[in-house]
């Protein structure tokens, strides 16, 4: 069945898309400033998760001029606005207002926890049948910084045999000030809490689902994921961004892995290897940025950074940071076209067809 918004198939190809930005974060922001230099994209409305955000010009709120386009709390409002797609950057998601945008024949594409939607437990079920209500698509790029499967994906593709398939991240992540992302992960717990393998299994659970990912584009059933943790205490108290302390004695080095198995093998890995500071025991040697190494014949090994444009200024250190964060917002909002003609229901990137970075190149 093909799903039809305002009178035109689903599928039908657009010069533009409406897009709703839902929240103004750390991710949202560069969002915002993602659309807005896109030349395929039109920014319509925009949904403001804090009260004092209510009412303000989106612009302004993300550090860019004015843009005539006020944030609002009101979902229907947004609703009614009737755009394509909605860019859904709320760290983590609310089932019931994915659910509502879903209904309305609203397609979603989001950077939050989200990426096969096993995680949302029976929500998976409800967000399903709200797509099928609907007509309409949801994407999950994942999570920082958000297309490194798809970068695995793409490298295990070089070779005839593969034996595995790993994904690292590696920063010290002592400047990026997100206090509520990273207490979940297990930072600024006493090292010797008992429960805190479960706490990081719980607040890294977005990798497993990156593992799933990758394991179906190599066509493998897996027999079982685990989650394994090691942790670095802090030598001396660590004064972080946004008044956060962690004390001497607490996590502030964790090293959490995903495995996925096919019998007593593991088949796929994705590692975050995350520190805060120096001072730590045990010393950590470790790398800064993205590798993906696919083990096989032959093994590929493939590199990601980054660094600033040669216009480039930045006046502070968030400033910096939010340039990084580009390359988490960005895989969602080039996803926009592929996943508003894709079929209703949830869809990854081995759904969807070649994302091309439409709209971007400067003339």
């Amino acid at each position: 069945m093909t799903a039809v918004i305002d009178g035109r198939p689903k599928s039908a190809e657009r010069q533009t898309y409406r897009v709703v930005q839902w929240t103004t974060g750390n991710i949202g922001t560069k969002s915002v400033h993602a659309i807005v230099e896109n030349s395929l994209l039109e920014l319509v409305g925009c949904y403001a998760w804090s009260p004092d955000k209510v009412g303000r010009d989106v612009g302004e709120l993300c550090g860019i001029a004015p843009l005539g386009v006020r944030a609002t709390h009101d979902i229907d409002a947004l609703i009614g606005l009737e755009p394509d797609c909605v860019v859904y950057n709320q760290m983590f998601a609310d089932v019931d207002d994915l659910v509502r945008v879903l209904e309305a024949g609203i397609n979603v594409v989001t950077t939050s926890e989200f990426i096969t939607g096993h995680r949302l437990g029976e929500g998976r079920g409800r967000i399903l049948q709200a797509c099928e209500r609907g007509g309409s698509t949801i994407f999950g790029s994942g999570l920082n910084p958000g297309f490194i499967e798809l970068f695995a994906i793409v490298s295990a593709g070089l070779s005839d045999r593969i034996e595995r398939v790993r994904i690292v991240e590696s920063f010290d992540t002592t400047i990026y000030n997100s206090p509520e992302t990273e207490k979940i992960m297990g930072f600024g717990y006493p090292i010797d809490y008992p429960d805190l393998p479960a706490v990081t299994e719980e607040g890294s659970g977005i990798f497993r689902e990156a593992v799933l990912i990758v394991a179906d584009a190599l066509g493998v059933e897996l027999d079982e994921i685990r989650c394994e943790a090691q942790y670095a205490q802090a030598t001396e108290d660590v004064h972080l961004p946004g008044d956060w302390v962690i004390a001497k004695g607490c996590v502030a080095g964790i090293d959490v892995s995903w495995k996925g198995f096919v019998g007593e093998r593991d088949v796929v890995e994705v590692r975050g290897v995350w520190t805060k500071g120096q001072s730590l025991e045990p010393t950590w040697t470790m790398g800064f940025g993205y590798n993906v190494t696919v083990e096989g014949r032959p093994t590929i090994k493939t590199t990601l950074a980054f660094e600033p444009p040669a216009d480039f200024v930045a006046e502070t250190i968030e400033e910096y940071i939010l340039l990084g964060l580009t390359i988490t917002a960005v895989p969602a909002i080039t996803a926009i076209p592929a996943v508003v003609a894709a079929p209703p229901g949830i869809a990854t990137y081995n759904d969807l067809p070649l994302l091309l970075p439409r709209g971007v190149l400067r003339t």
